[in-house]
């Protein structure tokens, strides 16, 4: 079994204006997920760090400040998002060596589905690659995987020993709770709804909105778990309009206003993203306030 619960945020990446990776901005942000928040894990080169943009060579480098930071206190999860077989080995090759928990492998995604019996065999190959638990990340419209699928893929992929459930879909992860764990960890990465999925035994998350507001995260994951359902309740509340505010297509850099306007090392995105304009900057600081963050 995969050991890895709680709160696992999927951290930004900080780049500079220029677009290179901005190496002490993101220990800083580690360095404040891990001693101001108490977080239960770190994710880098997801959605949320803008993974599809980072070549293999960057996934190990914000993989190998990671773990430096972290300094074993807590597990690193590195992030695989691409489009074909050989492409993922070849992040794996690459990540090869670096004691990561697991690798959080997106499906194959661009325009069409490879079907289930693909599916199989792309998590098989990466996994016997890697010898390392891969954790599904279930997050694209087109390509989304059924219950069934990844119950499927769980029994036959040794090495697949956790599920990101990513596509809002609440029922799936209820229906992966009850018929997929306790063979794989289920994670919920529906971030408006950590609660509920809290209360259903989810595993814990990992998604974008600890890495926003973290301490909120913690506190209701913990809440949850003393079966303060009035405290979780509360915390609920404060986080559903701070999502509310980054929740759109340019989602990652509503998201480093988000963690910049808490005087935090956000950075900038990557081209193509742009910042956000005025009006947007203001409503997620509202947010920030209604929320009780800023």
């Amino acid at each position: 079994m995969l050991d890895l619960r709680g709160v696992i945020p999927a951290i930004l990446t900080p780049f500079t204006e220029e677009g290179q990776i901005d190496e002490g901005s993101l220990r800083r942000e580690i360095r404040y997920l891990l001693d101001e928040a108490g977080v239960d894990g770190i994710t880098v080169a997801g959605t949320t760090g803008e993974g599809y943009t980072l070549d293999a060579g960057e996934v190990r480098r914000v993989s190998q400040i990671a773990i430096d930071e972290v300094k074993g206190d807590v597990p690193v999860v590195a992030g695989i998002i691409v489009n074909a077989t050989s492409t993922a080995i070849s992040y794996v090759e690459l990540l090869r060596g670096l004691p990561l928990a697991a690798l959080q492998v997106t499906p194959v995604h661009y325009l069409f589905n490879p079907g289930d019996d693909g599916h199989v065999a792309y998590f098989r190959a990466i996994g016997d690659t890697a010898r390392l638990p891969l954790i599904i990340y279930n997050v694209i419209p087109w390509s989304n995987l059924s219950v069934a699928l990844l119950a499927r893929i769980v029994r036959e992929v040794k090495w697949v020993r956790g599920i990101k459930q990513s596509d809002r879909d609440l029922h799936k992860v209820a229906d992966l709770v009850q018929e997929v764990a306790p063979a794989a960890r289920i994670y919920t990465a529906v971030d408006d709804l950590l609660y509920p999925s809290f209360v259903l035994g989810v595993d814990g998350t990992i998604s974008a909105i600890p890495t926003i507001v973290p301490k909120l995260c913690v506190e209701l994951w913990r809440a949850v778990q003393a079966g303060d359902q009035a405290a979780a309740l509360d915390f609920h509340r404060r986080l559903l309009p701070i999502w509310r505010s980054v929740e759109a297509p340019d989602m990652p850099a509503r998201i480093k206003v988000a963690v910049n306007l808490q005087g935090r090392s956000g950075g900038y995105v990557r081209s193509p993203f742009q910042a956000p304009p005025a009006e947007v900057v203001a409503a997620i600081r509202a947010a920030l306030e209604q929320g009780q963050v800023i």
